[in-house]
This record gives C-alpha cells, structure tokens and sequence, in this order.
C-alpha cells in the first residue's frame, strides 16, 4: 500500500511539473508572436503561417525553417537588408521571438 501511495505521489509530482514547463513555454510562445507581430515588426517582412503574414521581402520562414541560434543572431545583428534589433529589442523579446518563430516554423 505504501509503495502504491509513493507511486502516485510521483506521478502527480511529474504530471505538476510537465503542466508548469507547458505553461511556461506556452507563455514564451505567445509573447515571442506578441513580438513578431508587434515590436519586431517580423510580419512586415517575413512570410509564417502561424502569424498570418505573407510578406515575401524577407525569407519564407515557413520554408528554411531557422534553428533558434541562427534566429538570435539575425535579429540581434541583423542580416542583408534586415535591421539589427538589439538595443530596440530586449534580450528577454528577442529570446521570445527565436522561440516563437522557431516552433511556429516547423509547425
């Protein structure tokens, strides 16, 4: 009876635990498409489904589907016609729309 108790402890504890990462990264998620089609002004530019924009002067993300790094960096420095968005945008928004972008991408 115990051990049946220990197990059910564990399992609430690792249910609680997983509902408070998926509601953390569902928060990140959805500030970073804040960002996207707010302050970074992705939208403008950059074609991704989940966002509803179809611009086409920038890449299709949808298409070359972008690792987070490569995001951070491009938005941080910018790249070709892109501006560099540090220093407008805050670490915290720039991580936000790398996570955003990154997962609405491969969706």
């Amino acid at each position: 009876m115990k051990k049946l108790f220990l197990n059910l402890c564990n399992s609430l504890f690792v249910l609680i635990f997983l509902s408070i990462i998926q509601a953390n990264a569902d928060e990140l998620f959805n500030k970073g498409k804040e960002v996207f089609l707010g302050a970074g002004n992705c939208a403008a530019c950059h074609m991704l489904s989940d966002a509803g924009s179809n611009a086409m002067v920038g890449p299709n993300l949808n298409e070359i589907r972008p690792d987070i790094q490569r995001i951070i960096m491009a938005v941080r420095n910018g790249i070709g016609v892109m501006p560099a968005m540090e220093g407008i945008l805050s670490d915290d928004e720039i991580e936000a729309v790398a996570h955003y972008t990154f997962i609405a991408a491969e969706q």
